[in-house]
């Protein structure tokens, strides 16, 4: 082959020279014409000048924020004896200018060891040739434009994090536990001291549990609620013996209510409650936490500590959560996490603390079913299938039955009661419905409707053809909705003439139901919503 060295390989690889044209590749834009760099002499660029290697490779990720130089056009010298001649091409990726460094290596084949070209012919570049951009359908260019680059200097730390450690580990591995005598609580919220000391407690020597006791019993407080440290207090709460889970207890009794409403915490106490065993240790737990347990009920963390006490302690020992709920009922049933822990409150109640319950929640049923929390304690109730309470929490809503079947909460908990109640108290329910100026208007709501579609297949056969005699009239006015026409599919299945033959539009007055969006707080309701039997 004849010619220059640089010009045969651009025209082999496609690079800029006589026989190659760079705009042909895709996925590059050419900026303008590429003209080299002026030559420079090594001394001003030494070769521990402060220069950015990884723009002189292509691209930075850092950018502006690099502590380094960013000089286009030239590359740090390879050796003091030979500096290659700088290559530089700009690319456009989106909006930014990348400039692109091909990497410099005095001899080709050192590059790309045992390649010819297809003539056969071995290539070797002089020594300092810089080498121009390869075709990327022949080699990819070091750095790959469509993928982002590893960031070696964030690998690193990692690797040095991991190597660490490891070095941490192997040296608690081999550690013996006296020479750590006096020096235990600076251990326990260290990942790794905190894991030799729990393996110190597994192994059930009498003599380390009572040192590393004595020496974090005073700290047991901060402890628990360290991310560590709550796990050491867990393991010791296991291990410990009768008199030293008391002096547990007694130590964080002033704070327990702080360490229940911590993430860490929480978990620490709930060790603590399955582990009481004797009655003082009980009494003084219960003690500790019925300071304050409605706040614990109404907390992310707390709660599970509450829920805890109700699936591990007697009813008897439970009685300060039951007097609590008991008299917070509307605060903390209408919460999101209170009506939750009110519920496994009926679970776990002896008979005495149910019926105190129920009493109450059925008191203030009215308010409680048009919540979006405190509705499905209602429901929790009438699912108990209890008649001794049933029939009196459905009768609370006698006289309410449109109001309340128009709201998406309580609309639920009427459809229930329409299939729970007795006969009696069922045909006082649906009652209410045979009015076809209230009728209408609930037929047309999006949640009320579903009320009249469950009355319809729960009431009695003679309340059920005075339900469906007050519908009829109203069908031609609503069978293009929504909601009529699903009251129409279903009297039609059940076999009942749906057409207008001998039937005219009703236009219904205006009802005087109370308004959906009234507020109310607490028992104060208005003496039209009460009914005679509030």
């Amino acid at each position: 082959m004849a010619g220059d060295p640089s010009e045969l390989y651009t025209s082999a690889f496609g690079g800029f020279g006589k026989y190659g044209n760079y705009r042909e590749h895709k996925g590059y834009a050419e900026e303008g014409p590429i003209e080299p760099a002026p030559d420079m002499p090594n001394s001003l660029f030494p070769t521990n000048a402060p220069l950015c290697r990884f723009f002189q490779q292509g691209y930075c990720s850092r950018g502006e924020r690099c502590s380094y130089m960013h000089i286009a056009g030239h590359t740090i010298p390879v050796s003091n004896v030979t500096r290659p001649l700088p290559v530089t091409q700009q690319y456009l990726v989106g909006q930014q200018q990348v400039p692109y460094q091909m990497l410099q290596t005095p001899s080709f084949n050192q590059m790309m060891p045992g390649y010819t070209y297809p003539t056969g012919q071995h290539f070797n570049a002089p020594v300092g040739f810089a080498i121009g951009v390869p075709n990327p359908k022949m080699f990819p260019p070091p750095l790959n434009i469509a993928q982002p680059r590893t960031n070696h200097s964030a690998t690193a730390p990692q690797r040095m994090k991991k190597t660490f450690s490891e070095e941490v580990q192997s040296r608690y591995a081999h550690v013996k536990f006296e020479t750590l005598v006096g020096e235990i609580y600076s251990l326990c919220k260290d990942q790794h001291g905190c894991r030799y000391l729990q393996k110190r407690l597994e192994e059930g020597a009498e003599n380390h549990r009572d040192i590393i006791f004595s020496e974090t019993c005073s700290h047991l407080a901060e402890l628990m609620t360290d991310s560590f440290g709550n796990y050491l207090c867990q393991k010791m709460i296991e291990v410990a013996s009768d008199e030293q889970l008391m002096v547990i207890i007694d130590t964080v009794a002033s704070e327990i209510i702080n360490i229940c409403l911590n993430m860490h915490g929480t978990r620490a106490v709930q060790k603590l409650i399955e582990h009481v065993r004797t009655p003082q240790q009980t009494r003084a737990l219960v003690t500790a936490l019925g300071q304050n347990p409605v706040a614990l009920i109404k907390d992310l963390n707390g709660n599970h500590c509450i829920q805890k006490c109700l699936t591990r302690l007697s009813p008897e020992s439970n009685n300060f959560i039951f007097n609590a709920v008991t008299k917070q009922c509307i605060d903390v049933a209408t919460h999101r996490h209170g009506c939750c822990v009110l519920q496994r409150c009926l679970d776990h109640a002896s008979e005495s603390q149910k019926v105190q319950l129920v009493t109450e929640i059925t008191y203030h049923a009215l308010t409680l079913v048009q919540d979006p929390f405190a509705n499905y304690v209602v429901q929790y109730i009438l699912d108990l299938g209890d008649t001794r309470f049933t029939d009196a929490l459905v009768r609370r809503f006698i006289g309410n039955v449109c109001l309340l079947s128009v709201q998406k909460f309580s609309s639920n908990v009427v459809e229930k009661c329409i299939r729970v109640a007795d006969p009696e108290t069922r045909r006082s329910l649906v009652d209410e419905l045979l009015n076809k100026e209230r009728l209408d208007k609930l037929l047309r709501d999006s949640y009320a409707n579903y009320v009249v579609q469950t009355a319809l297949d729960s009431a009695d056969p003679i309340q059920k053809q005075k339900l469906i005699d007050c519908i009829k009239p109203l069908l031609p006015a609503i069978r293009h909705t929504p909601y009529g026409k699903r009251i129409q599919n279903k009297l039609s299945k059940e076999g009942i003439p749906t057409g207008t033959n001998g039937y005219t539009s009703v236009s219904p007055t205006p009802t005087n139901l109370p308004s959906q969006t009234a507020a109310y707080s607490g028992n104060d309701f208005p003496r039209s919503w009460n009914g005679s039997n509030y």
